[in-house]
């Protein structure tokens, strides 16, 4: 059997390279560390995922053969001009665009950013059937405020849902299933309100990886030792490296953690052959980040109805290569795109940029930057007077309180964890978490989640 990997994979395909079945423990070391598995890592030594961008021979029983590589991310820069670029950006964003969504009733997850915000102006332009909705955290930022004027702006139908406490223990064993203990539990928000979305629409037009390709890092070149430190602080998660380092410890691992980390990630770097340091971490991203973590996340949509992805298209990775870093820089072509294709979208408030938009943001004055920050200070003190927790991060819905705790110790306690992590290292982590950090140790809860549905589900096919 042959099967062609995209340059960026949506789906994960496990294949067998012989051997015994046993656990990597390494590599589940540095998922412990950063959230995801490196290259083409899993749970098991004889098992690894298949490489983005190859060509593959699979015989019997799933077991791989030969895998070729027939794309390899560079950076040629072209002598074009940035209304060129533009120019064909747009041409080539709007075309995949038609191609995934003619015909279909789409969704479209929307957001007060730009790569959403970005589908919204296209799918405008072409008129397409929409219906969209964003969600927020109960107590947390009003995000569903600026989704809700974005689809005004284009007249899509639109629905606000809001993401409740706790509701992750009634949806665990579905998400483990969906998932397959790839990807945190916490992060995929979209799983509260999955049985929605069969109601709204034919496809999912999502957004994700847009951030990466149209940005970079602003950074000089770097060296390759340089690169690899700017990785791993990017890369290991809040309290990741010390979890890691336990978990080594307690399986009896031969070296150091840290330097082995280090190494993978220093020999991942090698294998892209690109000087200028922000196309190679741009690249980096795009062959190690995006399949293993991020698609491993649009499993959850992919579970409710077909999805699409204009910014993981191939053709808009090729045409990545080819442009300028400085038109890159900062999100100029697509904030240029929707200015141009759509100047009411664009008045809308940019999400990141607070309370400006996408003409106003590099202008900006201090008396409205102060106005808007006290606002939301005293937006915030008056819930926390009414007694109402400000939540920003997912695991504060899903870790927090006496029914959550509860919850989380039955899910560990019955998962038997502790045949595979020592008891007095789950011990110390739940009690850093609920007695002393939560903030600093959220992470580490977490992975001892998801480890804890592996364990007891370690025979996925």
């Amino acid at each position: 059997m042959q099967i062609k990997s995209p340059i960026i994979p949506i789906h994960q395909i496990e294949v067998n390279t012989g051997g015994d079945s046993e656990l990597d423990y390494k590599a589940i070391c540095i998922f412990a560390a950063i959230g995801f598995f490196l290259e083409d890592d899993t749970y098991f030594t004889n098992r690894k995922v298949l490489r983005p961008a190859t060509e593959n021979t699979l015989l019997e029983e799933n077991k791989l053969q030969k895998s070729e590589s027939y794309f390899n991310w560079h950076y040629t820069p072209r002598n074009i001009t940035f209304s060129q670029a533009l120019d064909e950006f747009a041409t080539l964003f709007e075309t995949i665009v038609k191609e995934q969504t003619d015909g279909k009733k789409v969704i479209l997850p929307l957001s007060g950013g730009l790569d959403s915000r970005s589908q919204a102006a296209a799918l405008k332009h072409l008129n397409a059937d929409v219906s969209s909705y964003s969600y927020e955290f109960i107590n947390g930022y009003a995000e569903t405020k600026l989704a809700k004027k974005i689809a005004e702006v284009c007249n899509f139908n639109f629905e606000a849902f809001e993401i409740k406490k706790g509701y992750l223990w009634d949806k665990i064993n579905d998400l483990a299933q969906i998932n397959k203990c790839y990807s945190d539990f916490t992060s995929s928000r979209q799983m509260a309100v999955i049985e929605q979305f069969s109601k709204m629409g034919d496809v999912f037009s999502l957004g994700h990886w847009g951030d990466v390709l149209f940005d970079n890092y602003n950074l000089d070149n770097l060296s390759h030792k340089e690169q690899v430190q700017l990785l791993t602080k990017k890369l290991l998660k809040r309290g990741g490296l010390d979890f890691a380092e336990q978990l080594w410890q307690s399986w009896h691992l031969k070296g150091d953690f840290k330097l082995y980390l280090h190494f993978r990630l220093s020999e991942s770097l090698n294998k892209i052959d690109i000087e200028n340091t922000n196309a190679r971490l741009r690249a980096f991203k795009s062959k190690y980040w995006a399949p293993r973590w991020t698609s491993v996340n649009l499993s959850v949509f992919k579970e409710a109805k077909p999805i699409t992805l204009p910014y993981y298209d191939d053709r808009m990775c090729e045409f990545i290569c080819t442009i300028p870093e400085d038109y890159l820089a900062g999100r100029k072509i697509q904030i240029e795109y929707i200015k141009q294709r759509n100047p009411e979208l664009a008045n809308v408030i940019w999400q990141d940029k607070r309370p400006y938009n996408l003409f106003n943001y590099n202008n900006k004055n201090h008396i409205k930057t102060w106005s808007y920050k006290i606002n939301n200070k005293i937006t915030r003190s008056f819930k926390s007077v009414l007694g109402k927790q400000y939540v920003q991060r997912n695991w504060e819905l899903q870790f927090l309180g006496e029914e959550n705790k509860k919850k989380l110790l039955n899910t560990i306690n019955e998962s038997s964890l502790s045949n595979l992590i020592p008891k007095p290292l789950i011990q110390k982590y739940l009690k850093a978490f609920y007695n002393e950090d939560a903030l600093n140790n959220a992470h580490a809860l977490n992975m001892l989640l998801v480890l804890a549905k592996f364990n007891q589900n370690s025979n996925f096919e």
